[in-house]
Formats: structure tokens, sequence, C-alpha cells
């Protein structure tokens, strides 16, 4: 079967971790249960570019009892935990994924999917629909995408007049951003971190670069743990919301003698620079939780200085006299230092994925190729599938009180 991997006696392994994430995440398993005598994906084949993880592994393996022919590569060349792409690999899905790709692989195990010519893309980032898009890749009827950045990305294709099919913004999803993004990239973000450096929080001033939804998941859990936390800011009304959230709010350019470690959280490109690293103090560290490898100018500390990794994924840069330590080459911390996000924010996210991929399949025919929002009525799904889950129980609105509301 055409595929390419790390390592395949590495399957056993990746089906604990599939076992596990599953337990976890039971709103996949519903919307499994609810549709698997129907088959609604058979017929299909779907391309996913996703970052391979245990909780990537729970949507897969549902596709895949949906009916669906599955294609799977990485979404980042350092991402991939080889022994979820041996355990998927093993259960007959095309997975073309291992961790420590270089670029060229990476790009070239995007374009191996699409030459199995999938009907539906599901994407983080847009790698995927961009190449699609550049080869004309004709099998494609729609996708999703998970990502803001890939969205902006998506939205650019869109206002050009050259989205060639109707795709999903899953990221817009009240149930994704308001969780995934600001509790689960909190989370994971401060654990890929502390797993890189051991690095002590309390009384650490943290510089987070970016107050949109993951920066706000990423300076409250810091707080949390003790960190005195500044945030930096281009737009007015994130800055404000930040300086009313209690956090102190400066240029990165003033921020930059005073931190212990930055985190960007922007989806911008060239956000932590040249002269940015000329006033940062001997041992400051650097890190990027942004999808992208672009938002810390890691060029310029490549160009002036060879690099000695200190701690895996840590590497100690003498920048004017002073070391500077860059973590997971500026790429997603909380994937490239840890496993991404915990399962439990992650069925929200995935469930928003699987039930756009069955919209999409449904509905096709009749969408434009513009970018839609996840319709309303999954939002609202997904929410209460999720609380389900959990075993909490909400009120519900009396007829007066719809009547109420409705009147206007």
């Amino acid at each position: 079967m055409p595929g390419k991997i790390a390592d395949a006696s590495l399957a056993k392994k990746g089906g604990l971790s599939y076992e596990w994430a599953t337990s976890r995440m039971e709103i996949i398993e519903s919307i499994v249960k609810k549709n698997a005598a129907k088959k609604p994906l058979a017929g299909f084949t779907v391309g996913f570019c996703l970052h391979v993880t245990k909780e990537t592994s729970v949507l897969v393996m549902a596709a895949k009892k949906l009916g669906a022919d599955v294609a799977l590569c990485s979404a980042n060349p350092l991402s991939a935990q080889d022994d979820i792409a041996a355990f998927l690999y093993d259960k007959g899905t095309h997975v073309f994924a291992w961790r420590g790709e270089t670029a060229s692989e990476y790009r070239g195990c995007v374009r191996r999917v699409l030459a199995l010519s999938p009907d539906i893309i599901t994407d983080d980032g847009s790698d995927m629909h961009v190449q699609a898009h550049k080869s004309r890749t004709k099998s494609v009827i729609g996708g999703t995408e998970e990502t803001t950045s890939g969205v902006k990305r998506l939205r650019a294709l869109e206002s050009a007049g050259k989205l060639a099919y109707p795709v999903v913004a899953v990221n817009n999803a009240r149930t994704k951003y308001l969780f995934d993004n600001r509790h689960g990239t909190g989370q994971s973000t401060l654990d890929g971190i502390l797993r890189a450096t051991s690095m002590f929080l309390p009384g650490t001033n943290v510089v987070i670069c970016g107050y949109g939804w993951v920066g706000k998941g990423v300076a409250a859990r810091a707080r949390g743990m003790g960190a005195i936390v500044t945030v930096t800011e281009v737009d007015p009304v994130r800055a404000l919301e930040a300086k009313m959230d209690g956090f102190e709010v400066m240029t990165l350019v003033d921020a930059a003698p005073r931190g212990d470690l930055f985190i960007t959280c922007t989806g911008q490109t060239g956000v932590i620079r040249r002269e940015h690293f000329s006033k940062m103090k001997d041992g400051a560290m650097l890190a990027n939780t942004g999808h992208f490898d672009v938002e810390i100018d890691a060029a310029y500390l490549y160009s002036r200085s060879r690099p000695k990794e200190v701690r895996p994924g840590v590497e100690q840069f003498n920048i004017n006299g002073k070391k500077l330590y860059l973590l997971s080459r500026g790429r997603v911390v909380n994937l490239v230092a840890a496993e991404g996000h915990p399962p439990e924010v992650m069925a929200l996210s995935f469930a928003n994925q699987l039930l756009s991929i069955l919209h999409v399949a449904r509905n096709h025919e009749k969408m434009e190729n513009i970018v839609y929002d996840v319709p309303n009525e999954i939002d609202l799904a997904v929410a209460q599938g999720a609380l389900a889950a959990m075993g909490v129980k909400i009120d519900r609105a009396t007829e007066a009180q719809r009547r109420y509301q409705s009147a206007g």
C-alpha cells in the first residue's frame, strides 16, 4: 500500500495511544455510532494534512469507520509522532509522515497525498489546499481548514477569485477557537516549553507576543503558574483588553530587556527581530506557538552564530556576547517539544472537523467556491455532545422566554 513511515514496528505502541485518546474523545465515537450504519463517506477519499498525533488518529479512524479511504501527511516537518503513523498505516491508511522530515520531504509528502486524488481535503495551515490549487488537482470537491493561519490563506484565494472548491473554516467555530485555541494551546504551549527546558516559571518574566485567542490562553496559564506576564500587541483593542485583564502592555522593544521567556502567538511574520535580540538579556529563551516558523527571525540567529544544542530541541546562540536560546527551531513548540493539545479539547475541534467533512460530502454540489463558517447547528451539536460527555446538564429556555427573545 502506498505510504512512507519511519518504523512499522511502532504500530502496537501507537495503538495504545489511540485507545487512550479515544477514551477521552467520546463525542467522536458518538458521531461514528450515529452515522456508521449508512457509511456516508463510502466512495470518498479524504486527504488529511494534520499533525500526526494520537488525537488525529481518532479522527482518521472515525473517517475510515464512516467509509472513507484515507491518506495522511503531517502538517509540520517536525511534529509527526512515529508510533501513530505506524499504527494508522497498519490499519490501512495511506500515511506519508515521519518525524524530522526535511522541508523538501515535507512538500513531497503533501504531493503524494494529492496524487491519490482526494475528494475532500482536511488541512491544518492550508499547505495542502494551496498545493492542490497550484497543481490543479481536479478531484477535490471541497475541504475543511483547522487554523487561523490556514483560513487567512484561503480567504486570500477567495478574494482573488481563485478558490477552486468550497472550504469550511473549522477554526471559526465557537467550539473550536474558544477552547482549542485558548485552553488547548494555553496548556500545551507551556507543556512543550517545560518539557524542553525544565525551567521554573514562578517569578519569571514572560513576554507574550499577541493577544488573540491563543495569546489569551498562554498568558492566563503563564500567570496561573506564577509568571510575571507582559503582553505586546499591534491591535489597540486587543492591547486594551490585555491591559484590563491585568497584564502589563508595552512595545516589544521596551519589553525585550526584561523578558526571560518570549512566546510568539500572532500568526504574523517577523515579530521578534534583530532589534529585539540586541536588547535581550543573557539567557533569554525564545519559543513560538504559531503555526508557521516565521514569527521569530531564526534565519538571523543562524546567520550570526553556529548553534549548540544544549538540550533536545533547545539551541544556544551567542549573539553580541549573550546567550539566547531558541526552542524547537522556531517551529510550533507545543507539537515539536510535546504532544500537542490534550484529547479532551481536541475532541471539540475534531468533532467539528468530522461533522464538517460529512457536511461537505452531503452538500458540495450546492455549495459555492467560497470559505464557509461551520454551520451553527454543527457548532451547537458539538457543544451539546461535549457537555453530555462531561455529564453536565443545562437548563432549557421556556416557551415564554423564546417568545420574549424573538419579539424584538
